[in-house]
């Protein structure tokens, strides 16, 4: 019986299983050990996306509809802030779409939940609250530092904050693992490998650009009560590539609006009109660049050097055809 190459799976042996929001690339890295973890990540992942389908967006595209055609209720609606997938819909996404710098999208809004505060519900296009006063620099935060250690580091990857931070979680048994990857980093060369799926798309948009069509959703971004634009929890790590490589712009996706821009831009108006005056307005909006009246920690020093020079060229493609 012929025996299998050493370079292949073990047909006998357990099988390693993609997570749900994985990237081709970590496919080669996934994890066998923790499959069945995997596997129920998918399945829930599968659950929620047939709740959202059959019936959350049915029922917000009738609550949009009360509110659009005035109906009874249809103020209500609009204090609930008006459901956030329905209105992308009327809209089409590419009404929503903005073309940013993304050197100049620096300010992050900090709507993680405090004690005393209530984060805005997900669901929700308009959002009420103080969140756009508090926020934080991008440029001192993990992901642009990440990016610096793995690029200034790419031959040497030990050197790195996350290789050793990873190697103190396998050193104290808790290994780094995520069910939504499918990677489980319990050895050393786990962990270079892991990294090494990083510097490969840092690499990869350097020489080719921003590739929306790799991602599970856009860069999703908010509109601060100014009419400025704010950075949330989507797609931070694309985000700092695309810094630092020095891409001329990206593509974001605004996912929420402050109530009280949306009552300055719509005033007088309601349901389609509003929405179009929204359409209209968002490409004006600019990203913030200071930092918020409620944000507890100092400013930012950003020295005027601070940006590597850009590696992206459009023009590297063809010079290597």
């Amino acid at each position: 019986m012929t025996r299998p190459s050493p370079s292949h799976h073990d047909e006998r042996g357990p099988r390693p299983v993609a997570g749900p929001q994985a990237d081709p690339a970590f496919a080669r890295i996934a994890a066998p050990e923790i499959r069945q973890r995997v596997r129920l990540a998918r399945a829930v992942h599968r659950v929620r996306s047939f709740g959202q389908q059959c019936i959350g967006h049915p029922m917000g595209n009738m609550l949009l509809q009360i509110w659009l055609r005035g109906w009874p209720g249809a103020q209500r609606v609009e204090q609930k802030g008006l459901p956030r997938h329905s209105v992308t819909a009327w809209l089409g996404q590419d009404a929503l779409t903005l073309h940013l710098n993304p050197r100049e999208l620096v300010q992050f809004a900090e709507t993680a939940p405090y004690k005393h505060i209530k984060r805005p519900p997900s669901v929700a296009f308009i959002w009420d609250g103080d969140w756009d006063l508090r926020r934080s620099d991008l440029r001192i935060d993990y992901w642009i530092r990440h990016m610096r250690d793995l690029d200034q580091n790419r031959h040497n990857l030990e050197r790195t904050e996350k290789f050793r931070s990873l190697m103190e979680k396998l050193e104290a048994g808790k290994p780094f693992r995520s069910h939504q990857e499918g990677i489980y980093l319990n050895s050393r060369q786990r962990i270079l490998d892991y990294l090494s799926v990083y510097l490969g798309f840092l690499d990869n948009m350097a020489i080719n650009g921003y590739d929306d069509t790799r991602a599970k959703d856009m860069l999703g971004v908010v509109v601060s009560r100014e009419g400025r634009i704010l950075k949330i929890n989507r797609g931070l790590h694309r985000l700092a590539m695309a810094q630092w490589v020095g891409l001329p712009t990206i593509p974001v996706l605004v996912r929420h609006i402050h109530r009280q821009w949306w009552e300055e831009i719509t005033r007088g108006t309601t349901g389609a009109q509003a929405l179009k005056r929204v359409r209209d307005a968002l490409p004006h909006c600019r990203p913030e660049q200071d930092s918020g009246p409620l944000t507890e920690h100092s400013p930012a020093d950003i020295p005027p050097d601070f940006w590597p020079a850009p590696r992206y060229r459009p023009s590297a493609i063809s010079d290597k055809t």
